[in-house]
């Protein structure tokens, strides 16, 4: 996992071949005015979505993780809180991995929590099982997915 924020976006493009193109992108944003939508930057391997989401509580927030995508979540509009634990870590499948959308739910605990600011962004890889939405209110944010290679 990787929580930094967006002006230091460069230090971290050698880790994928397409963080750069995701985070070129992110810097065209205006983050006040940007649409609910999704726009396909390369296919299905880079794909950013604009969310609007209800916050949960830490009780409420599942752990998931997903094997075929890394996740960059940044939040817009307030500061969000994310659970997180290795995925190695965890024994307590809620159904099982769903094929289809990649993604695995948990019921185990969190071993660690963190907040993000507006400007600040996390990376999430196959082995980071995070609990997102943490927090009060609707939230306003960005998810990239970016295939693994």
């Amino acid at each position: 996992m990787v929580v930094d924020h967006l002006s230091n976006a460069t230090l971290y493009f050698s880790l994928h071949p397409l963080f750069k193109k995701a985070f070129e992108f992110l810097k065209t944003l205006d983050m006040k005015q940007v649409e609910i939508g999704t726009t396909q930057l390369e296919g299905d391997a880079l794909k950013v979505s604009v969310t609007k989401a209800k916050m949960k509580t830490k009780a409420e927030a599942k752990l998931e993780t997903h094997q075929k995508y890394i996740d960059i979540q940044i939040p817009i509009e307030q500061k969000e809180t994310f659970g997180w634990r290795s995925s190695m870590n965890l024994k307590n499948s809620v159904n099982g991995y769903d094929v289809t959308n990649d993604i695995e739910f948990f019921d185990d605990e969190p071993s660690t929590y963190f907040t993000l600011l507006p400007g600040e962004f996390a990376i999430f890889f196959p082995n980071d099982a995070h609990a997102p939405l943490i927090g009060e209110n609707d939230t306003k944010k960005i998810i990239v997915k970016i295939a693994v290679m």
